[in-house]
């Protein structure tokens, strides 16, 4: 149950960075507005957020760790941790040159990022130098990444988790100051919250450096050599980079193509916000925990426990997956309503953004598990596969765009989007199970079915309680009552599920609780 345990710490630390990220949006909201001010800081947080979205959070780790548990499995902790201090001083040494030369070189990269903004001598040059404040950040990130990695090889996963809460927290202190002093120029404003990004990134970095240094794993800084642990490092890493690349080229085309379409991009925009929050609670728990406990298993020769990791994962995925998106299907219309039906965002904006978040939640499943079986193929020091898999589901998804988007507008992006992510899971799990390394016993494989029909149901029943409640669950009855209606039909939807669940024995709720408190 400790997997279970590192599951939901992980969960709950996404869930509050979630949930402060989300103040702190209307904090800045009534800072910046939505003129010259707020478009130059967003193009500049954006910016290194590119470059530690491909590299950072998912090539450094698919490749460090397998590398990093072999050796700690097979030599000791010494080892590992001058393993690390190998690799991770490569990792400075090209930090320190990319940063350089990105600062000098900002103008003729931010005309490539934000086109658009070179006519606006203003607004360009204003994103140039909050891109040059904001810019190291990535530098902060990526190492916080790779100290992070070696916490995570160790079976030590809040202090990683947590760091993200840490940006939060500093900015809406910055937001809370600059929202006193309301005559506050935006201008003046997204220079402070560009600085304090760059102090965020440093106190992340902290946090799992002290984390790192207080388990006497602290790697030493070497002179960077091209030995053949290194080599290895970037052979497994670059197949990543391409893959995390190919993605952005996805949501960069799947952005020119909605375009064409006035409102397309909001829309999509506010049905993605709504089901990336269970896919990010849970798609991010098992993709930070299971690779590295995939990885020591693997590399220690436990392949019996490796696939019991696999198994409990899997329950797990299923198990939380499936009713949130038998919810987000059902109950789609009244939750785009109660969140955003207000002011210019009327009800015909709703009835677009729901339909787009309903095609969007029929892929929930699929992006969910993506997370579970990649590691499957990382934990193996597979970086390949899962890249050329990851770039079959792109171009299926552009092409699925320009055929579906002429003739369902958005929802063709989302439905196109969906299939994509399917496509992708399943080339990712026959693979495995043709390799011998992914299998579904009898026992659980009545289990799933009993979730996946129990999650049906619970859909039906949903739907009933929203038709039963429509005029609660109306907009005209006021924010209150719209909120209270809402939040009744969830839990008692939710309610029912667990008893089932608990009732039908696919889930013990009592042994997990008390396995919670043995382990705690």
């Amino acid at each position: 149950m400790s997997l279970y345990k590192n599951f939901f710490n992980v969960g709950a630390m996404t869930l509050l960075s979630r949930i402060l990220g989300f103040v702190r949006d209307i904090l800045m909201a009534s800072v910046l507005g939505t003129g010259l001010a707020a478009d130059a800081f967003f193009a500049a947080f954006r910016f290194p957020n590119l470059f530690r979205r491909i590299f950072a959070e998912g090539a450094f780790n698919a490749a460090f760790i397998p590398m990093f548990a072999q050796v700690l499995e097979k030599k000791g902790e010494e080892e590992a941790r001058l393993l690390a201090g190998r690799i991770i001083s490569w990792l400075a040494v090209v930090l320190l040159v990319l940063t350089i030369l990105a600062e000098i070189f900002m103008p003729s990269l931010m005309r490539l990022f934000v086109p658009g903004f070179v006519e606006n001598k203003e607004k360009f040059e204003f994103s140039v130098l909050l891109t040059r404040i904001c810019f190291p950040y990535l530098m902060a990130m990526s190492l916080m990444a790779a100290y992070g990695a070696i916490l995570n090889g160790m079976g030590k996963f809040l202090a990683a988790a947590f760091a993200p809460v840490m940006l939060n927290i500093i900015m809406i202190g910055f937001l809370i100051v600059l929202v006193f002093f309301s005559a506050t120029d935006p201008k003046n404003a997204s220079f402070w919250l560009a600085i304090a990004i760059f102090i965020g990134g440093i106190a992340q970095f902290a946090l799992v450096y002290w984390a790192v240094k207080k388990m006497g794993m602290s790697p030493k800084f070497v002179r960077p050599r091209l030995d053949k642990d290194v080599k290895k490092f970037w052979f497994l890493a670059l197949p990543v980079i391409l893959s995390g690349g190919v993605t952005q080229i996805n949501l960069f085309i799947g952005t020119i193509i909605a375009s064409t379409a006035g409102g397309a991009i909001s829309i999509l925009y506010y049905a993605d916000r709504l089901y990336q929050l269970p896919l990010g609670l849970i798609g991010i728990a098992i993709g930070v925990v299971l690779l590295p406990e995939l990885s020591r298993h693997l590399k220690g020769g436990r392949d019996e426990l490796a696939q019991k990791s696999m198994d409990q994962s899997m329950h797990f995925a299923l198990l939380l997956t499936l009713p949130a998106t038998a919810g987000l299907i059902a109950l789609a219309h009244p939750i785009i309503s109660t969140l955003f039906e207000r002011g210019v965002f009327d009800a015909q904006a709703t009835i677009l953004t729901s339909n787009a978040l309903v095609a969007f939640s029929f892929g929930l499943p699929a992006f969910v598990l993506i997370k579970l079986f990649q590691p499957g193929f990382f934990a193996r020091s597979d970086t390949k596969t899962p890249t050329y898999f990851a770039i079959i589901s792109v171009v299926i998804n552009i092409t699925l765009s320009l055929v579906l988007f002429p003739i369902l507008q958005h929802v063709g992006i989302a439905i196109a989007t969906t299939i994509a992510a399917w496509s992708n899971l399943i080339l990712l799990s026959i693979t495995l199970f043709k390799r011998g390394h992914f299998k579904v016993s009898k026992h659980h494989f009545y289990e799933y079915l009993k979730i996946i029909f129990i999650s049906i149901a619970l859909t039906a029943l949903l739907l009933g309680l929203a038709f039963i409640f429509d005029q609660y669950l109306s907009r005209q009855n006021g924010f209150l009552l719209q909120a209270v209606a809402l939040g009744g039909v969830i839990s008692f939807g939710m309610g029912l599920y667990f008893i089932a669940i608990h009732f039908s024995k696919v889930q013990d709720l009592t042994q997990i609780l008390m396995a919670f408190k043995k382990a705690g």
